[in-house]
């Protein structure tokens, strides 16, 4: 881990753009001002005014997934939910594929783009086991100090619906896994009191966080959201429970999203999003206004659900502000924050940011300003992780 000092960089921070010098000692922020002096054997790095950008952070995505890089997956899928689910499990066992190199594959393309911090869910079902685990868990080892990989123990085909799938939930958070995830506890699992009940069961056995994707619309969606609360409530895990996707805050009426974004704020229970086009979504403002944290992903990338998706965080804070209708700059500044301190308060990531004492997760574009790097989403001049330059103009070092 090198010392090193950055000179010349564009910092926002405060507002006006000024030019500024970064001091990273041993993989942390020392300082940020004008005028830094080095001290002796440190590397020095001229910016030449790049806008200077805390590190990327992907919220949710599903890394085992991916099949980034490999041959075009022609999808002829049926259009339900569950029709996605059972044609993926099929297929990822009909091809035996390797979630540890495509994981590795895609955290890569994440990190040369500038995405130092990743929340990962992977899949956990009756079929594959811990196998898609395991090859995450391997992903995770390796890129350990360079790439901070958070898992997701996630059923993918239900919780009730396949024996066994608790036991093996609780195996992959013995294993290694960070958070529980949750999905649909009615549209899916049929019974969402009994789903939830058994879900709240396993995070309080082990003390874990939860992430629950609820894809649920209008009151049904609203129902399952209010369970999830109360059992937040009960159990006393307010600030340990998350919300994916939270497609009904997109399509109730108003008072009852206001009623559940102040129960969620309360609870400090944050919501993420993809920004999709295709379905209606929680409102970035309405979010902000009620205080319930925002964070950013892309969901799966080039996989067998989508043929869509991109590692570039700063293209996905774009495609968010464009779904909220985002125009003035400090509004696309909201939706970089989803992708930046919005996404590490939501996902608990330590030490994130621009000051002293930071871990030294820097990017570098060369951008006006802030709403100017999201809309364009320009290449990366350089990236720096733990301290570290990982990449230099979109290529890993």
């Amino acid at each position: 881990m090198s010392d090193l000092l950055i000179r010349n960089v564009r910092d926002v921070s405060s507002g006006a753009p000024v030019l500024c010098d970064v001091r990273v000692k041993a993989g942390r922020i020392d300082a940020v001002g004008p005028l830094l002096t080095a001290e002796v054997g440190m590397a020095i790095e001229d910016a030449k005014g790049a806008l200077l950008l805390p590190g990327l952070i992907e919220g949710h995505t599903h890394l085992d997934k991916t099949m980034w890089g490999m041959d075009w997956y022609v999808n002829e899928v049926g259009p339900e939910l569950r029709d996605r689910i059972d044609n993926e499990r099929a297929l990822r066992a009909r091809m035996a594929h390797d979630a540890q190199a495509q994981s590795l594959r895609l955290a890569l393309e994440f990190l040369s783009l500038g995405a130092t911090r990743i929340r990962t869910h992977v899949d956990i079902d009756t079929d594959a086991g811990l196998k898609h685990l395991h090859g995450v868990l391997a992903t995770r080892e390796k890129l350990r100090g360079v790439v901070e990989i958070q898992i997701v123990a996630f059923p993918q085909s239900g919780l009730l619906q396949r024996r066994g799938t608790a036991d093996l939930l609780d195996a992959a958070l013995r294993e290694g896994a960070d958070v529980l995830g949750g999905l649909d506890p009615q549209g899916i699992d049929g019974d969402a009191p009994a789903s939830v009940d058994a879900l709240f069961a396993v995070a309080e056995r082990h003390g874990c966080p939860l992430d629950i994707h609820l894809h649920e619309a209008g009151a049904m969606g609203a129902r399952s959201l209010d369970l999830i609360l109360d059992r937040t409530e009960a159990l006393g895990m307010a600030g340990r429970v998350a919300i994916s996707h939270g497609f009904c805050l997109g399509d109730v009426d108003e008072s009852t999203r206001a009623r559940l974004l102040a129960r969620m704020a309360s609870l400090r229970v944050a919501v993420f999003t993809t920004g999709t086009p295709s379905r209606p979504v929680p409102p970035l403002l309405a979010c902000r206004a009620a205080s319930v944290t925002m964070a950013g992903g892309n969901d799966g990338i080039r996989d067998a659900w989508t043929p869509y998706g991109s590692p570039d965080m700063l293209e996905r804070a774009m495609l968010i502000g464009l779904r909220n209708n985002l125009r003035r700059d400090d509004e696309i500044a909201l939706a970089f924050d989803t992708v930046a301190a919005g996404a590490a308060s939501a996902c608990g990531f330590a030490g994130y940011g621009l000051g002293p004492g930071a871990r030294a997760d820097l990017v570098l574009v060369h951008a006006q300003n802030l709403a100017h790097a999201v809309v364009e989403h320009p290449p990366r001049a350089l990236v720096v992780s733990h301290g570290r330059i990982v990449a230099r103009d979109g290529v890993l070092i």
